[in-house]
């Protein structure tokens, strides 16, 4: 009972500390939450944005009509210029300190309708988890803390209510993946804050599924191969600068095989200005050289 009694008193203080920062992001069932991070900034995912100005419901009902600052929609992170209130924001913590069995606390206020506080185990870190846009990354925190449709963009808190992560995925068997609270996070969050684009390598491409290359070469009378199909071309974009076009079958970048689409993401990130090209165009097989300089987000995928 002890016990019991402790986690209880844990978790009413997380929300008394940390609860007045939780904020719903727009106005009913099926939106997102957000946190206070600074005076006149929270911070949510991109995937809960519809358009550039949302309503900020805090937990007192007070509604204030918000405007994206910055956005970045593969990264699945945003940042929201609202009036705050005085609010106390939360304090970021050290994500890299947490391992499995850390305790934390996951928090929300789904779309305005009231606070949620949690609480669970980290069951891993470093989870690789797909953004909204098809990116995989790297460093997500794993945790039992259970939440309700609409939490994404939460915050993920330590034991002292610093924040550790925000809640982004639902994973397999109702485990949450949240984006770690790092270095890299408080960099973006700044940049993001100051209106600033995120810039990622890029190579300018839409890519077609496995599977659909697989077809293709096989209703045109040529052989089976692994490799991702070039569906589209930006024709402003560094492919295209150097050379790829649609309808080429990349089957290796930087000295990797292409067989997923995750494959051709890690070999771009582990680029270094530019990255070799392996493509065949009908039976025939050549490398190009991309450079990969970043660049600003542009209509392609890839």
């Amino acid at each position: 009972m002890r016990v019991l009694q402790e986690v209880t008193e844990a978790v009413r203080e997380t929300a008394d500390a940390v609860g007045p920062a939780v904020v719903g992001i727009g106005r009913g069932f099926g939106r997102g939450t957000g946190v206070v991070i600074a005076d006149g900034q929270v911070v949510t995912n991109a995937h809960n944005l519809r358009g550039d100005e949302v309503a900020v419901v805090f937990g007192d009902g007070r509604v204030a009509e918000g405007e994206v600052a910055g956005v970045d929609r593969d990264g699945d992170l945003a940042v929201i210029a609202a009036d705050t209130g005085g609010t106390t924001p939360v304090e970021i913590g050290r994500a890299g300190e947490l391992g499995p069995g850390s305790v934390v606390f996951a928090l929300a206020n789904p779309g305005g309708r009231g606070l949620r506080t949690t609480v669970g185990l980290v069951s891993a870190t470093e989870r690789s988890f797909r953004g909204p846009r098809g990116r995989r990354f790297r460093g997500g925190i794993e945790h039992t803390a259970p939440l309700p449709r609409g939490s994404s963009g939460g915050p993920l808190v330590d034991s002292g209510g610093r924040l550790v992560g925000i809640n982004t995925v639902r994973g397999g068997g109702g485990l949450i993946v949240a984006l770690a609270a790092d270095d890299d996070f408080e960099e973006r969050v700044n940049a993001l804050a100051r209106g600033e684009a995120v810039s990622r390598p890029r190579l300018g491409l839409a890519i077609a599924p496995a599977r659909v290359a697989r077809r293709l070469r096989r209703a045109v009378g040529l052989p089976e191969r692994d490799g991702l199909l070039v569906h589209a071309v930006d024709p402003g974009g560094p492919a295209a600068a150097a050379g790829v076009e649609q309808g080429d079958l990349l089957v290796s970048a930087g000295g990797r095989d292409l067989v997923r689409v995750d494959d051709l993401h890690a070999a771009i990130s582990d680029a270094n200005g530019e990255l070799r090209l392996t493509a065949v165009r009908g039976v025939e097989e050549r490398e190009v050289v991309v450079s990969i300089e970043p660049i600003e987000p542009s209509g392609a995928d890839r």
